[in-house]
């Protein structure tokens, strides 16, 4: 897909990944919506950026919402949700866990209420991350929430095909995500991926490059693209 001239929404869009991959698209010349819940987070954006406030989790909203800015091209979700629980499963707190579900209620609301709305050859790209398929002590919540994702885009791509459905799967990026700053920050970002190929967090622009390729790419459906700086190897 080409993408100047298309119509693109994007969840999440106000910080991190998602903001990386807003600006890159209007770079390409698409025009952006940017949806989260808390728009003024994406401070000043680039000419073609639009900034939207709305939750994933309400649906009322979520269709008031696509059917305003239908038909679109192009729909990435980067939203969280809600919070993540982290922890040993043995210990881990079983509310907090459910409630780390939101991010897969959010993806299937916008995906189930988006798709009717996009153009025949429309993409769509989810987000998961590498503890889906390479869980560390601590992440059972995030590898759980991840593999749902990636199984739910192999499910439903075959049902919404000729439109395209693709998963990028991150690892440690350097995202404002992390509340840890200065020294303090880098340490942590150090020991959590020392044992990778590539021994740094990643960029929240870096990851954009994944999901742009995925939207850009008309051969790719139904898969996941890692970015991560060699976790699953590591």
């Amino acid at each position: 897909m080409n993408v100047k001239g298309k119509k693109a929404l994007v969840f999440g869009g106000t910080s991190g990944i998602g903001l990386a991959t807003s600006k890159q698209l209007a770079a390409l010349g698409a025009t952006v919506v940017a949806v989260s819940r808390n728009p003024n987070r994406a401070g000043d954006v680039p000419k073609g950026i639009t900034l939207k406030q709305c939750d994933v989790l309400d649906r009322d909203a979520l269709s008031k919402l696509f059917e305003a800015y239908a038909p679109f091209d192009i729909l990435v979700s980067a939203a969280t949700g809600g919070s993540r629980a982290r922890g040993p499963f043995l210990e881990i707190d079983m509310e907090g866990y459910k409630a780390s579900f939101a991010k897969l209620w959010g993806y299937a609301n916008v995906l189930q209420l988006g798709t009717p709305h996009m153009s025949a050859n429309g993409t769509i790209v989810l987000v998961s991350g590498s503890p889906a398929r390479k869980s560390k002590p601590g992440q059972v919540a995030l590898a759980s929430v991840g593999g749902a994702v990636e199984a739910l885009v192999r499910a439903v791509a075959p049902e919404i095909a000729p439109r395209r459905l693709n998963v990028v799967s991150p690892g440690t990026i350097d995202t404002p995500m992390s509340s840890l700053t200065g020294a303090e920050r880098e340490e942590a970002y150090r020991k959590q991926t020392a044992k990778n190929l590539i021994p740094r967090a990643g960029t929240a622009d870096e990851v954009a490059q994944g999901i742009l390729f995925v939207i850009q790419n008309d051969f790719v459906t139904g898969t996941t693209v890692d970015v991560d700086g060699g976790w699953l190897l590591s």
